[in-house]
C-alpha cells in the first residue's frame, strides 16, 4: 500500500531533508521511525528537498508498507515514536502511481522577517532579524517583478549539474504587521537557495540599498544589476506543494487543503526546496 504524509518539522537541529550518513535528517528520521513501526525497510520519498535550518509546515511524502491495520493507526504509532521536532500531520492511502515530487507542479514558501531594533528571543530560529526599518511598499514593488518566467541564474542553482536555471514565478508578495514581515513565493518549482537570494535582495531594495527597477534588469540578464546574498535559513518555512487535481489523492479537509474558486481549478496540499 501506498501513503501519502503531510509532515511538519522545525528544521533547526536537521541538516536538511535528505538522508545522510552520520548526520540527523529529516528523511533519515521518517525512514528509521516507519520501519520500526512496520517491520520493514522503508524508503520516504519527499516532494522537495529542504535544506539545512529550513522549516515546513506539511511537507508532502509518499512511501511504501504492507501495513495491514488502519492508516489512522499507522499515523498514530508513527507519532509515538517520532522526535518532538517532527510529526506527520495527515496521512492516507493513495494509488500506488502517486509520486510526492514527480507530480507536483508547484510549491510554496514563506520567509519570516522580524523588523525591529531589538531582536526577539522567541523569533530567532523562525525570522531572520533586521533592525533597521524596511520600505515594505518598495519591496512589495520588487517583488511582483519576480512574477513569470524567466531565467534565474542570479539567484541560484540547478539542483543536477546541467540543469535548466528556467522557473515560473507565480506570485511573490511582501506582507507586514508591526515588526513582522512575510515574504511569500509560489513557483512551478525552485532553484537550490532561489528563495533564500530572492528574500536577500528584497531586504536590500527594503533597506534602500538598490531600486525595484534592479530586479527587472537582473531577469533581464543584467548579471549585475542586483548581488543576490542568500539570507540565513531559520527564516524560510515550505508551506504547500501543489498537485494537479487527477493525480492530487489528498482526502477533503487535510491541512492546508484549499479548493480552488473555479472547477478544476489546481488543490493545495500543505506541505519543497529553497
Amino acid at each position: 500500500m501506498r501513503y501519502r504524509a503531510v509532515i511538519e518539522y522545525d528544521g533547526a537541529d536537521f541538516f536538511g531533508w535528505q538522508r545522510q550518513t552520520r548526520r540527523r535528517s529529516i528523511q533519515g528520521v521518517l525512514e528509521d521511525t516507519v520501519a520500526a513501526v512496520a517491520g520493514a525497510p522503508v524508503t520516504v520519498v519527499g516532494a522537495g528537498r529542504t535544506d539545512t535550518g529550513v522549516h515546513a509546515t506539511g511537507q508532502v511524502a509518499h512511501f511504501d508498507t504492507d501495513w495491514a491495520r488502519a492508516a489512522g493507526e499507522l499515523q498514530r504509532a508513527i507519532n509515538a515514536r517520532l522526535p518532538r521536532d517532527v510529526a506527520v500531520c495527515a496521512l492516507a492511502p493513495v494509488a500506488p502511481a502517486f509520486h510526492a515530487r514527480h507530480d507536483a507542479i508547484g510549491r510554496c514558501y514563506l520567509y519570516r522577517l522580524w523588523q525591529a531594533p531589538v531582536r526577539s528571543p522567541l523569533a530567532r530560529r523562525r525570522a531572520l532579524h533586521v533592525p533597521a526599518p524596511l520600505a515594505i511598499d518598495a519591496m512589495s514593488d520588487a517583488a511582483a517583478r519576480f512574477v513569470g518566467v524567466y531565467d534565474l541564474a542570479t539567484f541560484g542553482r540547478p539542483l543536477t549539474p546541467g540543469g535548466t536555471t528556467i522557473r515560473r514565478i507565480d506570485r511573490c508578495e511582501v506582507r507586514a504587521e508591526g515588526p513582522r514581515v512575510w515574504v511569500e513565493v509560489d513557483g512551478n518549482a525552485f532553484l537550490r537557495h532561489q528563495v533564500r537570494r530572492m528574500v536577500g535582495v528584497l531586504v536590500d531594495v527594503g533597506r534602500g540599498r538598490c531600486e525595484p527597477d534592479a530586479v527587472s534588469r537582473a531577469l533581464a540578464g543584467d548579471r549585475g544589476a542586483v548581488r543576490p546574498r542568500r539570507v540565513p535559513p531559520q527564516g524560510l518555512t515550505l508551506v504547500a506543494v501543489r498537485y494537479p487535481p487527477q493525480v492530487d489523492g489528498a482526502p477533503a479537509g487535510w491541512p492546508g487543503q484549499q479548493q480552488g474558486e473555479e472547477a478544476g481549478e489546481d488543490v493545495y496540499a500543505e506541505s519543497g526546496r529553497g
